[in-house]
């Protein structure tokens, strides 16, 4: 049989809330025994039913373990106050940052323009020499960026130069290799040719060989 869910209220009958008395203070009872047993803990269990009767479960001595629990609790009223103290501080710290972050955020539209209707003439000039100081760091910034793109870019040119002339010198001195063979090749054919050099005046029959 499925035992039912019983709802948490005061039970009106007083012989049936007698019954339940004893058995779930016989219940806990037991588990704090077994508590104590299988996980080495000091429990101490102390009721007072309806009629004023005491009921009570320790697994070592009751006095030594009340004692035990009341210097513990003495000891977190007196740390009570530095936590609170801390939490204090935490807020204060808290809010503080708050308004250096609001005061930055006013800063920082007042530097984009924006906003400046309530500003002071001395306001005023002390935006105009911020802006002019980071301008001159950006300018500054922006030259340092410049040489050494400059710098990079010349080194470039020296690297493609030295190529340039290595690829042409290499160039040359197959050009001219391929000049002196078309010589060599060139004379012989000359010296073996016969070409007639000889004046003739007369008719051709009249030639002698």
């Amino acid at each position: 049989m499925v035992r039912g869910k019983i709802e948490m209220k005061r039970i009106e009958n007083t012989t049936s809330r007698q019954v339940t008395f004893s058995k779930r203070r016989n219940g806990l009872l037991k588990k704090a025994y077994e508590l104590s047993v299988l996980c080495d803990a000091e429990v101490a269990v102390i009721i007072f039913s309806q009629k004023g009767r005491v009921y009570e479960f320790s697994s070592s001595d009751l006095q030594k373990t009340v004692e035990r629990y009341q210097k513990n609790t003495k000891e977190v009223q007196i740390d009570m106050p530095h936590t609170e103290q801390y939490m204090e501080q935490a807020k204060q710290e808290i809010a503080n940052m708050v308004k250096k972050i609001e005061l930055l955020e006013v800063s920082q539209r007042r530097l984009l323009g924006q906003e400046l209707g309530s500003c002071s003439i001395e306001e005023l000039q002390e935006i105009d020499g911020q802006l002019e100081q980071s301008l001159r760091s950006i300018r500054a910034r922006k030259a340092q960026l410049f040489n050494e793109q400059i710098e990079q870019l010349k080194a470039k040119e020296r690297l493609l130069l030295e190529e340039n002339a290595r690829l042409y010198t290499k160039s040359g001195a197959k050009s001219s290799t391929k000049q002196t063979e078309a010589i060599r090749n060139f004379i012989p054919s000359c010296q073996t040719s016969e070409v007639e050099t000889e004046l003739f005046i007369g008719l051709p029959e009249m030639r002698f060989g």
